[in-house]
C-alpha cells in the first residue's frame, strides 16, 4: 500500500514539475524489451502571465483654451484657471520685435526689452531686482523676431505685489542714462564675443544669406555690432513708445487665480497704460490666399566663414520654410521630427551614431509670422566636414523623395502627443506657449487644431509635403577652417564658396594691384 502511494506521489510531483516520472528499477530478469513509441506533437506551453494585451488607440490631447477678455485701452486678456497648485504665471506679449527694427538699427527691439527691467516705477534697477527676489518671483523680458515678451511666475500669495512690479516694467520703465551705459556696453561686448561661437555665427549667416540684407528677418534678433555702436537711449525710448502699447498687447494669465482677481489687478496696475498715436503697420503674415512678391535677393549656393585652426566645423543647410499660420506647418513638424527633430531622427542617427562625426545633428522649421526658414545643422570634426555635409544632403534628398516610413509616422505622432502634453504641463510652460501664440497673432485654440491635423496625417499626404526639405534649392553654410575644408567641399562637387564674415556680410575679393 505504501509503495503504491509513494509511486503516485512521485507521479504527481513529476507532473507538477513538467517532466515524466522515472520508471522503477527492474531486475535484468524481469526487464521488458523496449516498445517503439508513437510520435507525439509537443503542446505549446501557455504563457504564464497570460496573452499579450491589445493596446487601445491613444487618445488625442486637446490643450485647454483660455477665456478671452477685454483689458484696458485695447489690450486683450487670456485667462486659464488651474487651481491644482498655488502658482500663477503671466506673460505680456506685444506684436513688435526685431522684424520691426529700423534700417541701420538692428537689435533695437532687443536692447529696448533689455532696458525695461533696469529700473521701473518708483524703483531703481537694484531695488526692482531685490523686490522680485524678496517675493520669490521670476521676471524676465526679451524680444523675438515677431514680438516681445515680459513674463512673471510667482506663488499665489505674492501675486498682487509681483504683478505690480511686472506692470511697472511694462508700462513705467525709467530708462536711466547710467543704466543705459552699463547695459549698452554689456550688449556690445556680447556681440563681439558672438564671433567666437561658431553655432551662433552659423545661425546669423544662414538667415542673412537666405533673406538678404536689409530685410526684417535678415538680421539676428540681438542685432549687429556696427548698428549697436550707433544706437542711443533716445532711439530706445522712441521704439518703446511705438512697440510696447496696450492696443498691441495680449496679457496671458495661467494658474491658481480667478477672473475677478485678474481683472482687478490689471485695472489697478495697468489701467493708466495708454497708447499714444496711431499703431505702426504690422509686418505680419500676408492674408491667406495672397501671393507674396518674390524677393529681389538671390541666396548664394555655398557660403564659407573661415575659422583658422578650428577643430570642428558647423555645417548647415537652409532654405525657405512657411509661416506659422500656414496650414501645412503642423504636418511639416511631423516630417521634421523624423528627419532631425528628435534624438532618434535620421540626421542624428547618421552623423552621430553611425559615423561618430558629431555629438548631435538637428533640423527645424522656424515659427514666424512671415515665411520662415527650414534649417538642418550639425557641428562635426573638421576632417569629416565634406563627407558629413554629403551625408546630410543625402538624408534631406531621401526624405524629400520618399517621405516617412509607416513606423516613423507612428513614432512621430506619439512624439507629437508627448510634446504637446509637455508644453501645457505646468502653469509656467502654458503661459509661455500661449504668449508665443499671442506674439505670432495665432488664435488661442491653435495648438489643439494643429495637433488634431497631425494625428490624422497620412503617409501619402506627408510624402507630398516632404519636398519642403529638398536640398536642391537650399543654401549651404559652413563655418570652419577654410584651408582644411575647402578641398573636402570641392571633392563632393560644391565648387568655390562665397566668403562671408562673422557678422553676415560678404567679403569682397581683393583686387589685384
Amino acid at each position: 500500500m505504501r509503495a503504491r502511494n509513494a509511486g503516485a506521489m512521485i507521479a504527481l510531483l513529476a507532473a507538477a514539475a513538467g517532466c515524466e516520472p522515472k520508471a522503477p528499477a527492474q531486475s535484468p530478469a524481469r526487464a521488458e524489451a523496449p516498445r517503439p513509441s508513437a510520435p507525439a506533437t509537443a503542446a505549446q506551453p501557455a504563457d504564464p502571465i497570460g496573452p499579450r494585451p491589445e493596446l487601445p488607440r491613444p487618445q488625442p490631447f486637446t490643450p485647454p483654451a483660455p477665456v478671452v477678455l477685454d483689458g484696458p485701452n485695447g489690450a486683450k486678456v487670456w485667462l486659464l484657471e488651474r487651481h491644482t497648485l498655488p502658482i500663477v504665471s503671466v506673460s505680456v506679449a506685444v506684436a513688435s520685435g526685431s522684424a520691426d527694427d529700423p534700417k541701420g538699427a538692428a537689435g533695437l527691439a532687443h536692447i529696448t526689452a533689455s532696458m525695461l527691467d533696469e529700473g521701473a516705477g518708483q524703483r531703481s534697477a537694484v531695488e526692482l531686482s531685490s523686490a522680485i527676489n524678496d517675493l520669490g518671483a521670476t521676471l524676465s523680458v526679451g524680444a523675438r523676431a515677431d514680438g516681445s515678451l515680459a513674463t512673471l511666475s510667482v506663488l499665489k500669495k505674492n501675486f498682487g505685489k509681483a504683478f505690480t512690479l511686472l506692470a511697472d516694467v511694462v508700462a513705467r520703465p525709467r530708462f536711466e542714462a547710467k543704466e543705459w551705459k552699463r547695459v549698452s556696453e554689456l550688449w556690445q561686448n556680447d556681440l563681439r564675443k558672438r564671433g567666437d561661437d561658431p553655432t551662433r555665427v552659423s545661425a546669423l549667416v544662414s538667415t542673412a544669406a537666405l533673406y538678404g540684407p536689409g530685410t526684417p528677418y535678415g538680421h539676428p534678433v540681438e542685432g549687429l555690432l556696427a548698428d549697436a555702436r550707433s544706437i542711443g537711449l533716445p532711439a530706445v525710448e522712441a521704439f518703446y513708445k511705438t512697440a510696447w502699447r496696450p492696443d498691441r498687447a495680449v496679457i496671458t494669465v495661467v494658474g491658481d487665480i480667478t477672473r475677478d482677481e485678474v481683472m482687478q489687478a490689471i485695472s489697478r496696475d495697468l489701467g493708466t497704460w495708454s497708447a499714444k498715436g496711431a499703431a505702426p503697420a504690422a509686418k505680419g503674415a500676408a492674408p491667406a490666399g495672397t501671393a507674396q512678391a518674390a524677393p529681389a535677393w538671390k541666396p548664394p549656393r555655398l557660403v564659407l566663414v573661415d575659422r583658422p585652426g578650428a577643430p570642428q566645423s558647423v555645417i548647415g543647410v537652409v532654405r525657405e520654410g512657411v509661416a506659422a499660420s500656414d496650414p501645412r506647418r503642423p504636418l511639416l513638424q511631423l516630417i521634421n521630427t523624423a528627419l532631425g527633430g528628435s534624438f532618434t531622427s535620421r540626421l542624428n542617427q547618421n552623423l552621430r551614431e553611425d559615423h561618430g562625426w558629431s555629438y548631435g545633428a538637428a533640423s527645424a522649421f522656424s515659427e514666424t509670422k512671415q515665411q520662415g526658414v527650414f534649417v538642418a545643422r550639425a557641428s562635426v570634426v573638421t576632417e569629416a566636414t565634406g563627407p558629413a555635409l554629403k551625408e546630410m544632403l543625402a538624408e534631406l534628398a531621401k526624405m524629400a523623395d520618399s517621405g516617412l516610413t509607416r513606423d516613423e509616422l507612428a513614432k512621430v505622432q506619439a512624439h507629437d502627443r508627448a510634446d504637446l502634453v509637455s508644453a501645457y504641463e505646468t502653469a509656467n510652460r502654458t503661459a509661455q506657449r500661449l504668449g508665443t501664440l499671442a506674439r505670432l497673432q495665432l488664435p488661442e485654440t491653435f495648438d489643439g487644431a494643429a495637433s488634431e491635423a497631425r494625428q490624422k496625417a497620412t503617409l501619402a499626404g506627408l510624402a507630398e509635403l516632404a519636398r519642403a526639405v529638398d536640398p536642391k534649392a537650399a543654401t549651404l553654410v559652413v563655418v570652419g577652417p577654410r584651408q582644411e575644408i575647402l578641398p573636402q567641399l570641392q571633392a563632393i562637387g560644391l565648387g568655390e564658396p562665397e566668403a562671408w564674415d562673422v557678422e553676415g556680410q560678404p567679403i569682397q575679393p581683393k583686387k589685384a594691384p
